[in-house]
């Protein structure tokens, strides 16, 4: 009996002890492979061996800043090469004249050498003669009255020519005073009337005194032309004629020049008669040209070549010769060269003298080998002689 008391006590006490719960491990349920849980985020495989990157915040985006597209390079065009291409002077007086009046046309003249003249960008001739119809011509006589029919303009259009200098000693010749200035202005009417630039005359001084403005590729080349021979065509303020070759004429023609043209070509008549070596007053004047602003001196007047020089990198030619004339009784008279001046836009390149000759009738030819070498030596011989420049 007391051992089921005992065991009924055991019993009673523990039903009053609290029970424990008994603790089991966690279990965390996987779902299947391949099951999607929602609000669950989905684990990005990371291959074997290779180190998972650290996840860092992003970072702020930059602000936009424009850029200009990219310039387009574009090559600096090669000016184009122009060429020049000046002559002695052009006298179709006297027995040129006759054999113009005996053909009926001056086109003979030019024809050995057209293509030559035709084929510079440029081309500019010195004329020393009236071309007027308003006195008779003289025939073929020996006299200083230098003048030929108007249909020589024609025929110096028809060569090829563009520009003319006009500031020449006869080119007012025409036995009179009053006969002069009809003549005169005969001369720049007929020249203008085949479409050809008469610079260095005009109605007043000036008018004669104003640059002629030619543009070939873009190089507007602004040329004048001054006379020192002959005071009787020289032309004032209210008389016609040539511009006068004085320092303050000279120096004011350039300053206009200058200021229209990318090129200024300076044409004086200057020097004395048959010397190939030019006298101190074309040499004073050379250099006032080019430091005045001259880019190119090129003169006529003595009837044979005269010396070049280059004068502060300036090309200056003194004379050119007879290109057209009846000078027969010396043949050093009736030799010249044409001047072919070579620019690459407003850069000058160099020159080249092609030797040629006339006829008693004015009629031109090129030089054979031996002519031309004769030529060119008296050139290089006179400017040889030259004093060095101051």
């Amino acid at each position: 009996m007391r051992r089921y008391l005992l065991l009924a006590v055991l019993l009673f006490l523990n039903a009053c002890q609290p029970v424990q719960a008994e603790t089991y491990p966690s279990l965390t349920l996987k779902p299947p492979e391949g099951v999607l849980v929602l609000g669950q985020p989905t684990p990005t495989p990371v291959p074997p061996n290779t180190i998972q990157p650290l996840i860092t915040p992003p970072s702020p985006t930059p602000a936009f800043t424009p850029t200009s597209p990219s310039p387009t390079v574009t090559a600096t065009p090669t000016p184009a090469e122009i060429t020049l291409l000046f002559t002695g002077q052009i006298v179709p007086g006297r027995c040129v004249q006759a054999g113009v009046d005996a053909r009926g046309s001056a086109d003979y003249i030019y024809a050995e050498v057209r293509d030559l003249l035709q084929s510079a960008d440029l081309t500019i001739g010195t004329l020393n003669a009236a071309l007027s119809d308003y006195a008779p011509t003289t025939g073929c006589i020996s006299t200083f009255v230098l003048v030929g029919s108007s249909n020589n303009a024609d025929a110096l259009a028809k060569a090829g020519f563009d520009v003319m200098s006009v500031a020449t000693n006869h080119i007012k010749n025409c036995n009179s005073n009053t006969c002069g200035d009809r003549a005169f202005l005969d001369t720049l009417e007929n020249l203008g009337r085949v479409g050809i630039l008469p610079v260095g005359g005009g109605k007043t001084v000036e008018e004669a005194l104003q640059p002629v403005l030619v543009e070939r590729s873009g190089v507007r080349f602004a040329i004048v032309s001054l006379g020192e021979i002959e005071p009787m065509a020289f032309a004032d303020e209210d008389t016609p004629g040539i511009a006068p070759l004085t320092e303050v004429n000279l120096r004011q023609a350039i300053a206009a020049a200058r200021q229209v043209g990318d090129v200024v070509i300076v044409m004086p008549h200057w020097g004395p008669e048959y010397a190939s070596t030019p006298n101190w007053n074309q040499r004073k004047y050379a250099r006032i040209a080019v430091e005045a602003g001259a880019d190119l001196v090129v003169g006529n007047h003595t009837h044979v070549v005269q010396a070049t020089q280059t004068i502060s990198g300036v090309p200056v030619f003194y004379g050119l010769g007879n290109f057209v004339f009846d000078q027969t009784w010396d043949h050093k008279n009736q030799q010249s060269v044409l001047l072919t001046i070579r620019f690459r836009g407003t850069q000058y390149l160099g020159y080249e003298f092609t030797p040629v000759y006339a006829d008693g009738d004015g009629t031109v030819h090129l030089a054979d080998e031996a002519e031309a070498a004769e030529i060119l030596e008296r050139i290089s011989a006179a400017s040889t002689a030259l004093p060095p420049v101051p």
